[in-house]
């Protein structure tokens, strides 16, 4: 096979700028729409699950909260009676009756209120409706709370006379000689409407499917949005089980049907109940389905644009890129010797590589001279004129204070005269020492024009500029050279913003400082007015 043969079988292997372009657009925004609808999902519904999490707990402590208070109130209403009673233990059946009815109504504590003496029978009721005065307690609970002569509070169960599910709490009746009574006691109806279907029972379920239950210390259900299931055992609730040991927190939950929940609870220490908020899942799943929809839909469109547009860029640059690309390699082929390289595996960047590196040398080299050329004075060293005019005008653009010295060297002409310019640049030169050790690494020194010079002090005040201008001044006058004779310098100060708002303000300002020394005798240091 020949030679050109086989130049011609590489490039057909070589992929067009074209190509190239649009299959890396379309994998790189591919693959950033990949990781950013993978990233956003993960991120969102860690999110979520959080969020939602946090305001169950918060939502369940609160309601603990609230309970806890209730409590604590409705025992504080149970103690005041039984005080009472102990201060009036003369009362007749008749005002006794209408005390209870008092209390059960004004406070909407209790469904209803005994008062039991000693001997376990019934005084007085409220309702009178729940039974008879004079008759003996017959429930375990209220027996129980007889023995235990101390505030009690039962669990669940059914009366034997209302046959309601009801839990019992009870004060303690002592007598003014301390002895013990009996007890006065308040029922809570847990299936009818109670202190805890005012408190709790509205909005109760939420339109996403969230709600709450409270679980009494044996873990039955004290409250449930659904009535018939108050009363029911939940003690295999893994929940249930923590609040019973006075845990409070915040899980992902499985219930008894396989369904996932997001649950806050909280331990309600007076009566040592719970209370559980939980949420389905399903409303997570569901808000990150919207969300992936969302940027779905938001980016097809500008994914859409985005290829055409490629697809018509890439053949409008590709045509003229070719073009140049052949161009400038024949140039570079016959001005300057090509260094070898390996061959690049696209066709365009493979023809011009060589001569694009080599051109970016060349021009690299000589823009770094040029512009070193353009910036600086070629007999001090020092910037120049352009380099301290744009600096200037980039402070005050800036608003960044500063100020500015500007030096002359007094009757330089008659050096010039009397011992020819060469030693005057000498002089020049050794100016431009002394200022270039006068001050900071921070400061700009430049030479403006002829034996004028400049320096830029950044952040500096006016005494400041004046003492580094003072400075300059005595170590010129001080200094040996080689004419072996004292020469001086004059100078001006001025400072932006104090003196001028604007560079050649601040320039002419020092400038007339300068002119200042030089009529007031010269070899001294003016501040600008």
């Amino acid at each position: 096979m020949s030679l050109l043969h086989v130049k011609q079988a590489i490039q057909k292997r070589k992929v067009s700028l074209t190509t190239l372009m649009i299959g890396l657009v379309s994998v790189s925004v591919l693959l950033m729409l990949t990781i950013l609808l993978f990233a956003s999902y993960q991120s969102k519904k860690q999110a979520l699950y959080e969020t939602t999490l946090t305001l169950n707990l918060s939502t369940a402590s609160k309601m603990s909260m609230t309970m806890d208070s209730l409590f604590e109130s409705m025992r504080s209403s149970l103690k005041n009676a039984a005080d009472f009673y102990s201060l009036n233990s003369d009362m007749k059946q008749s005002d006794s009756g209408k005390y209870l009815d008092l209390i059960r109504n004004s406070s909407n504590y209790f469904n209803s209120i005994v008062v039991v003496d000693e001997n376990g029978v019934m005084r007085t009721l409220s309702p009178s409706s729940i039974g008879k005065a004079g008759e003996p307690i017959k429930t375990a609970a209220a027996k129980e709370a007889l023995a235990s002569r101390k505030p009690y509070l039962s669990k669940p169960y059914t009366s034997a006379t209302t046959k309601n599910l009801m839990v019992f709490i009870s004060e303690p009746l002592f007598d003014q000689k301390g002895v013990y009574r009996g007890y006065i006691g308040g029922s809570l109806y847990l299936q009818q409407n109670n202190v805890l279907n005012m408190i709790f029972g509205n909005d109760n379920l939420d339109h996403n499917g969230s709600y709450f239950y409270v679980v009494g210390s044996d873990g039955h259900l004290m409250y449930d949005p659904d009535k018939s299931q108050i009363g029911k055992n939940s003690t295999s609730n893994l929940i249930v089980q923590k609040l019973i040991k006075g845990q409070s927190g915040q899980e992902l939950a499985v219930d008894e049907n396989g369904v996932k929940w997001l649950a806050g609870y909280s331990y309600v220490p007076e009566n040592q109940w719970g209370v559980v908020v939980l949420s389905p899942i399903s409303i997570v799943k569901e808000q990150l389905n919207n969300h992936i929809q969302a940027i779905l839909l938001y980016t097809l469109i500008p994914f859409i644009l985005l290829m055409l547009v490629t697809t018509f860029l890439a053949r409008r640059l590709a045509k003229p890129f070719v073009t140049l690309a052949n161009i400038v390699s024949k140039m570079g082929k016959e001005e300057v010797p090509i260094p070898a390289m390996k061959h690049h595996w696209n066709r365009e960047a493979d023809l011009l590589t060589s001569t694009v590196i080599l051109a970016m040398n060349g021009i690299k080299t000589e823009t770094d001279r040029l512009t070193q050329a353009a910036m600086t004075d070629a007999l001090t060293g020092l910037n120049n004129r352009r380099t301290l005019e744009t600096i200037m005008k980039k402070w005050i653009e800036e608003k960044k204070p500063y100020s500015i010295v500007v030096l002359d060297i007094d009757r330089f002409k008659t050096i010039n005269d009397t011992y020819g310019h060469q030693e005057g640049d000498r002089v020049l030169q050794h100016l431009a020492d002394i200022v270039r050790f006068s001050v900071t690494p921070d400061d700009l020194c430049s030479r403006y024009g002829g034996e004028e010079f400049v320096v830029l002090l950044p952040n500096a005040a006016p005494y400041v500029a004046f003492e580094t201008a003072e400075r300059i001044r005595t170590t010129m006058a001080s200094s040996e050279n080689h004419l072996k004779q004292m020469v001086t310098v004059s100078l001006g100060v001025a400072q932006f913003p104090s003196h001028a708002q604007t560079a050649d303000e601040l320039f002419s300002l020092a400038d007339q400082a300068l002119y200042k020394a030089k009529h007031a005798g010269r070899n001294q240091t003016v501040m600008a007015d």
